[in-house]
């Protein structure tokens, strides 16, 4: 087992907090548990490989923001994005399909208050696209993105402008419409997380980046912000003990989880990251090898 070092890294090695504004913002969700703060340490890593992966895995994709940076920044040859959760999917299916433009049509135009929010969330989605478009509408205007059934729209958002501090139509279409430019690139599956794991296990040109739902070790943030939040996590675990390639997993800080990767022979580390409350905190990094943790992370301002 790699030893669990509480990093504490020089300002000049890699920042000790990721400063998320400065990273290109290339996904619509406003996701929990999104990983825009691990953009520039994936960048460091799939750098740090001996040769170019010819497929980036994310079995449990959500807001893909590692895998849009993974492809708009050509780090990689192929990407395949899983995701279970049917109304997710719905979106990602209409961002790489043709239906692309009218979804950043649809969000650009939509006027936003309570009552056209309402009577549009009323009307029951009758396609793919329909769906992706109220999946969006209910990820920007409910409290924390959160898509799990319970979930509020904002009262008072961002300096009290209520639903529309977190809907920004025109910016959103842009970024709807730049995943026009590397859709050739990626691959959707509708899926299970697990299942892609084992598919493409064998194969020693693929690496993995696996941020499964936060519900191992007693963890009960997964079952408040996600849909499709039960996992067998130990089984997980054993996949990914096939995989050739390489792989880097994130979880929360547990014991549970140090002693299951430890049985398994992969090496832990923790990076700090910010929540969004703007408080510091440390997430474990698990994987085959973590030399790389330690580099020279890229000023995310030289990315665009």
């Amino acid at each position: 087992m790699g030893q669990l070092a509480f990093w504490k890294p020089e300002t000049k090695q890699a920042p000790s907090v990721v400063n998320v504004a400065q990273i290109p913002q290339r996904s619509p969700f406003r996701y929990p548990g999104g990983k825009t703060w691990l953009v520039p340490y994936i960048r460091t890593w799939l750098r740090s490989l001996k040769r170019r992966p010819s497929l980036f895995i994310e079995p449990f994709a959500g807001g893909g923001i590692v895998s849009l940076t993974a492809a708009f920044e050509d780090l990689v040859d192929h990407v395949i994005m899983v995701e279970l959760d049917k109304s997710v999917a719905a979106v990602w299916k209409t961002l790489l399909s043709d239906d692309n433009d009218w979804l950043a049509e649809r969000v650009s135009s939509f006027d936003m208050n309570l009552e056209s929010l309402r009577g549009e969330l009323a009307r029951k989605p009758k396609s793919t696209r329909m769906l992706g478009f109220h999946t969006l509408l209910r990820n920007r205007t409910c409290h924390g993105g959160i898509l799990a059934p319970g979930s509020g729209v904002l009262k008072y958002g961002e300096n009290g402008k209520g639903l529309r501090s977190r809907w920004y139509p025109e910016t959103l279409r842009k970024r709807i419409q730049n995943i026009k430019f590397v859709r050739d690139k990626i691959t959707f599956v509708e899926g299970d997380g697990i299942e892609a794991v084992r598919k493409y296990a064998s194969d020693s040109k693929a690496v993995f980046f696996i941020d499964p739902p936060y519900t191992a070790a007693g963890k009960r943030a997964g079952s408040r912000l996600y849909t499709h939040c039960q996992l067998d996590h130990e089984e997980l675990f054993e996949q990914c003990k096939e995989i050739r390639g390489d792989f880097v997993m994130t979880y929360d800080v547990a014991d549970e989880l140090i002693a299951m990767a430890g049985a398994r022979r992969f090496h832990v580390d923790t990076v700090s990251m910010k929540n969004t409350h703007h408080s510091t905190m440390q997430e474990l990094v698990i994987g085959k090898d973590l030399s790389w943790v330690n580099r020279k992370v890229q000023d995310p301002s030289e990315v665009r």
